[in-house]
């Protein structure tokens, strides 16, 4: 999944919830120890452990009481940046997953406990699904009584609508795994299906909704993953009754506990309780509060003071994907009261320099670049120690089958680069002068990071032409084949425990189209070959193996992009906000337990 705004990150109750980081006695952007560094990466690793499938009876509602609860009052949440989208379809980005899990639902979600153990179980289903045909056959059955907000009863034609409309040429920003898997390999999945744009649904030996309530998915290869890929937003129910096609962005239709009363784009966003949402259908969600008062344009300083002071409406308060500042970390961390209201974990996401390789074609010039680039300073940057780390791999340690040892770049080492040796292969190529396009969202950290960035590339004699994009359509300008730039990074986190889920969906040369996540428009015959064979190996760990050593080669022998650093998260949270618990799920807060203890 991508990372949206300055970072997401996998938070956890200190001392309580799994892979939760020893507090340090660190402050500002100081960094931390080898020791440190090693042991938070350790933490990383507990969380790529497998989910498990949950049956019938976990799929169940209502949702087991959270401690304490109680209902009432509305919560009132600080947000950086507008939500790029509101199609279930489009989401892909961390924001609009928290927000999703109040408002949408789909086949499938994650049950959680209070060790972060996820669980997948069924959402709008029975199940988790039953598989057949040696998994290349899942079935799904509806619950009963299922209704969006409003009042239209949920059927299997709701799910066929939901699956086609992701081949209709305003979809352009969500995820494509289904789409894929359906079309099979080694085909863009637009080329397979004409989709609903002309009026043709996708066959019964594809997606079969024989009844009202059942549906079926047939797929060319065994698809073992599949309960955990229908968690995702991406995927959540569009009904075929209130589908508005590309106006959807903008009003969609809630089928969560709580719908959307009021959206100004820009500045704020009001939800209220969904009436027509049936606790008992939801084994993980709750309706504590009444509300959501979603307050835009808050950068990280302004929601860490704020909440810190903790006055007046914030009390009552929270973040979304809002982090600590790191001019506040001093502040907070020596602050024991205030510490008892905050959250910190290790995260799923790396961020890194992409090259665009349409137009930086010579692998010794991305070299140089990647040799040069100050991971270190640019991390403290974003959070400093409680913010992140220096990134050796194109995967995170809580992917499964990471490893520290591989440094191919020397980034352990020499964290904030090395500039000389980065001037050798500038010399070496002949790119003295060279003129690059490096683009960065219109962020405060964005900002602070470019200027880091361009500095060291102008010490290795590159001529660096900054330009600055709004960080509400960030993905969208990136992710455009035709963007016009050279460099430009990007946040990517898995979606499940999975390399899986990382590297095809970034790496595929064959899938390179707008709104797809291939950044660098890598498209290499060994890597694109891998892709397909891996993806059809079913035995797990030998397909861990095997993404790991593919991974190492696209790094080492391509380069499409420069690994920056592992995110982490530390946040705030008003006193009067109970509930807060580390999600391995959303890689936040767990947003449908939160309440207000008063």
């Amino acid at each position: 999944m991508r990372i949206f705004r300055n970072r997401t990150a996998t938070a956890a109750i200190v001392a309580v919830a799994a892979g939760a980081l020893t507090l340090t006695a660190c402050g500002g952007d100081s960094g931390s120890s080898s020791k440190d560094d090693s042991k938070k990466k350790e933490d990383a690793k507990s969380q790529s452990k497998p989910v498990q499938i949950g049956d019938a009876q976990a799929s169940t509602g209502p949702a087991p009481d959270v401690p304490g609860a109680k209902p009432g009052g509305t919560m009132t949440v600080y947000q950086e940046d507008d939500f790029s989208h509101l199609d279930p379809g489009q989401i892909y980005v961390s924001d609009g997953k928290l927000l999703s899990r109040l408002i949408f639902r789909g086949l499938t979600q994650y049950a959680e406990d209070d060790k972060g153990n996820l669980t997948v179980v069924g959402d709008l289903a029975t199940d988790a699904g039953k598989s057949s045909n040696g998994g290349k056959t899942w079935t799904y059955t509806l619950k009963d009584n299922l209704k969006d907000a409003n009042g239209n009863p949920i059927n299997s034609a709701d799910i066929r609508n939901t699956v086609e409309r992701l081949y209709s040429s305003y979809i352009t920003d969500g995820p494509t795994y289904l789409q894929q898997w359906l079309s099979g390999a080694g085909t863009t999945y637009r080329d397979a299906y004409a989709g609903p744009d002309k009026g043709k649904h996708l066959p019964d030996n594809v997606l079969a909704t024989p009844d009202d309530k059942t549906i079926v998915f047939n797929f060319k290869d065994a698809q073992p993953d599949l309960p955990q890929m229908l968690t995702m937003p991406g995927y959540s129910v569009v009904p075929v009754e209130t589908d508005t096609k590309a106006k959807y962005d903008t009003a969609p239709v809630a089928v969560g506990p709580y719908k959307i009363a009021d959206f100004k784009p820009g500045k704020s966003m009001k939800l209220v309780k969904n009436t027509h949402w049936d606790p008992k259908s939801d084994s993980v969600r709750h309706q504590y509060v009444d509300g959501f008062d979603i307050s835009i344009n808050h950068d990280d300083e302004d929601q860490t003071k704020t909440l810190l002071a903790d006055q007046g409406e914030a009390k009552n308060a929270m973040m979304f994907t809002g982090q600590v500042a790191t001019t506040q970390l001093q502040k907070v961390v020596g602050n024991e009261a205030a510490m008892k209201r905050t959250i910190q974990g290790y995260a799923p996401y790396v961020w890194q320099l992409n090259f665009n390789m349409d137009r930086v074609k010579d692998k010794k010039l991305r070299d140089a670049i990647t040799l040069a680039l100050p991971s270190a300073s640019v991390f403290k940057a974003d959070g400093g120690a409680y913010g992140g780390e220096v990134a050796n791999s194109l995967t995170s340690p809580t992917t499964p089958g990471y490893s520290d040892k591989f440094d191919p770049f020397n980034r352990l080492k020499k964290p904030n680069g090395d500039i000389e040796a980065a001037k050798k292969l500038i010399k070496e190529g002949g790119f003295e002068g060279k003129s690059l396009v490096y683009a960065y969202a219109n962020t405060p950290v964005r900002q602070q990071q470019a200027v880091l960035i361009t500095t060291a590339l102008e010490k290795i004699g590159l001529d660096i032409q900054k330009k600055e994009i709004d960080s509400a359509t960030w993905y969208e300008q990136v992710g455009k084949v035709k963007n016009g730039l050279d460099l430009y990074m990007t946040g990517w986190g898995q979606d499940w425990p999975s390399a899986s889920t990382v590297i095809p969906p970034v790496y595929d040369g064959t899938q390179i189209q707008d709104g797809a996540s291939n950044y660098s428009h890598i498209n290499d015959d060994h890597v694109n070959s891998e892709i397909k064979r891996i993806s059809k190996i079913t035995d797990t760990a030998e397909a861990t193996k095997a993404w790991a050593a593919l991974s190492e080669y696209i790094s080492k022998e391509v380069n499409p992009a420069a690994p920056m650093y592992y995110t982490k998260v530390f946040q705030i949270f008003g006193s009067n906000v109970g509930g807060i618990r580390y999600s391995s799920d959303s890689s936040y807060v767990d947003v449908t337990r939160v309440f207000l203890k008063k």
